[in-house]
């Protein structure tokens, strides 16, 4: 029995992500990028970026630059890959031809891969046929049996091989899970599996196991899905006298509805977040507690996530995605930010609108700007709606032209009596509630439609009715823009 659970005590600690380019980085793919991030962190170990790109037909370089982009800027910086060579690169698998050659030749001169000459057409009938009979479609292995000969001869014809493994009856494999616990596999369920394609280049099966190996990967998290590889993988660095890392198959996520997340099911790319002004803090947050918990809901810094993650708090049931939590890490992740930070992600050139919030907002009153809105928006495009609304001077939405036409000229006109002689916002208030007799809604809503030029817009239903303290719009107009603002007021209601 064939049993690897680690390799040789004393080796570093080390993760790896190791993506196939073959689109845009998404949110299932970002969650196993930041569980290994994190891990490494946590135990002061590396992590190592590795670029899956065998499949000629599927690559993409500009996928694979992508990807390395959303990482960076999720702030999952790698230790050991591309731009960062180390010792064991390079670190795209399509360079490392002539390592997987090596070990091509050592299984066959071991007796332990041979070349199959199978067509798809014969595989699939076989396949049907083992189905048919009530046994699980296996390969029979006919190929194994040719002659040396027999092999030379479909060589020279041109027949196209692939080399397969060769597992022995007698194998078996098991190990343990870091989330899933022990795992045993036996031959009868595995079969001789391909690990060459006809080609020439490397199946996953094999240039995965063989780059964790020799990469000195120590513990590979990955999703569930890749359970079923993991005995094909461990059978391969036993028959090359390779050491095995450790690995921890996690949940996978899921849309609302239970079916695997995809974009049809509201899952979108890393990039349409970016796009979209999530934060990456935002980003990390919500993945970090999916399908992993902790033992607080406190928003935390990229430290702070990896100190308090491991394999003993992943979960085995399927994680299911929460568009509403997400956006409740991207609230959180606003809150938290600094006013610079907010300023530079509120003028981002990621919307042409977002720009022109540097061009309303009059530069010395940025931080107060920013300090005024940031408990009311998600989303550069808010900003940008509040700035518009605050400082663009003319503007006033439907609702709010009603609840000022309702409320009158005369209440407007003692509002701009009391100005006259308020210190500040509080003596205003006071002096208008003995004015106008007007308490509570009947106060405020009139005073918030004149000074920031809304009440409520359906658009924005997670801003409104609540938008920054009028006493923090006050300050931040200033005296001659509440003034103005007031007199624009009793304009428009007594346009009503």
């Amino acid at each position: 029995m064939v049993t690897i659970i680690s390799r040789m005590n004393g080796t570093s600690f080390k993760t790896r992500f190791a993506p196939s380019p073959t689109g845009f980085l998404h949110l299932g793919n970002a969650r196993t990028a930041l569980f290994n991030f994190l891990l490494a962190r946590s135990q002061g170990g590396e992590f190592l970026l590795r670029i899956e790109d065998t499949d000629a037909a599927r690559g993409h370089e500009r996928y694979g630059f992508a990807l390395q982009e959303d990482l960076r800027w999720l702030g999952l910086v790698w230790d050991e890959g591309p731009g960062k060579e180390g010792a064991n690169g390079p670190y795209y698998q399509s360079q490392r031809g002539s390592i997987y050659a090596r070990y091509f030749s050592l299984l066959q001169e071991r007796g332990l891969a041979y070349r199959c000459f199978c067509t798809e057409e014969e595989l699939e009938i076989e396949r049907r046929t083992q189905l048919a009979a009530g046994r699980p479609p296996r390969y029979s292995g006919r190929c194994r049996r040719l002659t040396e000969k027999q092999v030379q001869q479909r060589l020279t014809a041109g027949m196209p091989a692939t080399l397969r493994f060769h597992v022995s009856p007698q194998s078996e494999a098991g190990f343990e899970d870091r989330v899933r616990g022990h795992q045993h596999f036996r031959a009868e369920d595995i079969g001789d599996f391909v690990i060459r394609r006809s080609d020439g280049t490397p199946a996953f099966f094999f240039s995965n196991a063989v780059d964790d190996a020799v990469m000195e990967i120590t513990l590979v998290v990955r999703g569930e899905d890749h359970l079923a590889n993991t005995p094909r993988q461990i059978l391969i660095l036993q028959a090359l006298g390779l050491p095995a890392p450790e690995y921890a198959h996690i949940a996978m996520v899921v849309g609302s509805d239970g079916s695997p997340l995809s974009k049809r099911r509201g899952s979108r790319s890393v990039q349409e977040l970016r796009e979209g002004g999530f934060l990456p803090l935002a980003i990390c947050n919500y993945l970090a507690r999916l399908g992993h918990s902790y033992g607080s809901n406190d928003f935390l810094s990229l430290y702070d996530l990896a100190r308090g993650f491991g394999t003993d708090r992943m979960h085995r049931a399927p994680a299911r995605y929460d568009e509403t939590q997400m956006l409740h890490w991207q609230k959180e992740a606003v809150r938290h930010a600094t006013a610079d930070e907010l300023w530079v992600w509120m003028t981002a050139d990621t919307d042409q609108r977002h720009g022109q919030i540097a061009d309303m907002v009059p530069s010395d009153l940025s931080g107060r700007f920013v300090e005024a809105v940031r408990e009311n928006v998600t989303t550069p495009l808010e900003a940008y709606y509040w700035g518009a609304n605050l400082f663009a001077g003319d503007h006033y939405d439907d609702e709010a032209q009603q609840v000022i036409g309702k409320a009158g000229e005369r209440f407007f006109g003692s509002a701009l009596d009391c100005l006259r002689t308020a210190r500040d916002f509080m003596a205003f208030r006071t002096a208008l509630e003995h004015a106008t007799q007007a308490r509570g809604r009947s106060l405020f809503m009139p005073l918030r439609a004149a000074l920031s030029g809304a009440v409520y817009d359906s658009k924005w239903p997670r801003i409104w009715p609540n938008g920054p303290a009028l006493d923090r719009i006050w300050d931040l107009l200033g005296p001659d823009r509440v003034h103005a603002r007031l007199e624009e007021a009793v304009r428009l209601a007594g346009a009503k």
